[in-house]
């Protein structure tokens, strides 16, 4: 097995490991104000979806994006950092931050770091993910297939939060909201 397929798996094992401990551990408390949806659950449906069928046509159907394995590694680059990012971003939201949609007492904003620009920036890491690996799999459909569902999810996890924010933090969410951007920093 050639090094960039060995480095491929590495970092996918370390992306589901990650994943999958903070499904775990970082899950809200009983006495947390939360969703009585189930958005998480969602979320990993449309992931494991997602993934499985865009491996899948990339093997099925050849329509590559780019003709070099430049590309391949510059998507492992992007995952391992998006990877990271989105760490060090859920460490800095501390107790704030739970899998499932929540409001613990005494909940404040984030206005600092990555939270200046945008309301969701460990959305955001998770998304550069999947488009990532949409890449390295150098396949256009594929690619198409990761990233339009995951997005998609991931903005229906959005509108459940930022209604759930504004319901119970009120005018100062709602003013947080005037100054930043959902996703996608100066544009969306």
């Amino acid at each position: 097995m050639n090094t960039i397929i060995v480095l491929f798996y590495v970092l996918m094992i370390l992306w589901f490991v990650s994943e999958l401990f903070y499904k775990k551990t970082l899950l809200s408390k009983a006495t947390d104000y939360k969703e009585q949806g189930f958005s998480v659950n969602i979320l990993w449906t449309v992931f494991m979806v997602s993934i499985f069928s865009a491996v899948t046509v990339s093997h099925i159907i050849s329509n590559p994006i780019y003709q070099s394995i430049t590309l391949s590694y510059f998507a492992l680059i992007l995952i391992f950092a998006s990877i990271l990012a989105r760490y060090f971003i859920i460490r800095a939201l501390g107790r704030f931050f739970t899998v499932d949609v929540s409001i613990k007492d005494n909940h404040s904003i984030k206005k600092d770091g990555f939270y200046r620009f945008i309301r969701h920036p460990s959305y955001l890491f998770s998304l550069i993910t999947f488009l990532s690996l949409g890449l390295f799999l150098n396949n256009c459909i594929s690619l198409i297939v990761i990233i339009v569902p995951t997005f998609l999810a991931y903005s229906y996890r959005i509108k459940i939060e930022e209604n759930l924010l504004q319901e119970k933090l009120g005018n100062e969410y709602k003013s947080y909201m005037k100054t930043t951007k959902k996703l996608i920093p100066f544009i969306y």
